[in-house]
């Protein structure tokens, strides 16, 4: 008798073990962390760089990238895993009497990647889904105007290791990097 309630139990439980609402996944509590994305990188050797080392002050030597045929790229961008073009630590419009005014943003590094919600090119302002708002450095405005801001998820944002408060926004696309402000959400 126990066999058998033990064989009716186990047909029964079955239809539920198969069922598909048990094997449905659980999104990420965010998108854009990890999971597919739709844009491939084309820069950097096609993959996300790791984040970028700090400069030690006394050793800072603004580096450009030298091709093999003459020309050199002076823009900030990552090649090779290589952060090129980064200002010195010491550079004065880099400072800020209150660093992270508006808090810190966390979620940072090449397991995030974003789209842009709403651009205001005027006001050199982005924002990211949650409401987080970024401004570009005003120097920087000229590398990323012509970005595509609306392409999708082509953007992840690192710490700034050199420039306190100060974060580097990075196009998977083009490989250029800017500097950002967060504003808060």
């Amino acid at each position: 008798m126990r066999s058998f309630l033990h064989f009716v139990a186990f047909f029964l439980g079955s239809p539920l073990l198969a069922s598909p609402a048990f094997a449905q996944e659980h999104p990420s509590q965010h998108p854009e962390e990890h999971g597919s994305h739709q844009n491939v990188p084309r820069a950097n050797q096609g993959h996300i760089p790791p984040a970028p080392p700090k400069t030690p002050s006394q050793q800072y030597k603004r580096e450009e990238e030298h091709h093999s045929n003459g020309a050199v790229d002076r823009r900030p961008h990552v090649n090779n895993d290589h952060w090129y073009g980064h200002d010195d630590p010491s550079d004065k419009r880099y400072h800020q009497d209150r660093p992270f005014e508006h808090g810190h943003f966390a979620h940072i590094g090449p397991t995030y990647r974003y789209n842009v919600l709403r651009i205001d090119r005027e006001h050199h302002r982005f924002w990211f889904p949650g409401g987080f708002d970024f401004e570009v450095a005003s120097w920087g405005w000229p590398l990323c105007a012509d970005w595509c801001w609306d392409c999708g998820d082509d953007f992840v944002v690192y710490d700034d290791p050199d420039h306190a408060g100060w974060y580097l926004l990075y196009n998977i696309q083009t490989g250029v990097y800017v500097h950002i402000l967060y504003m808060g959400s």
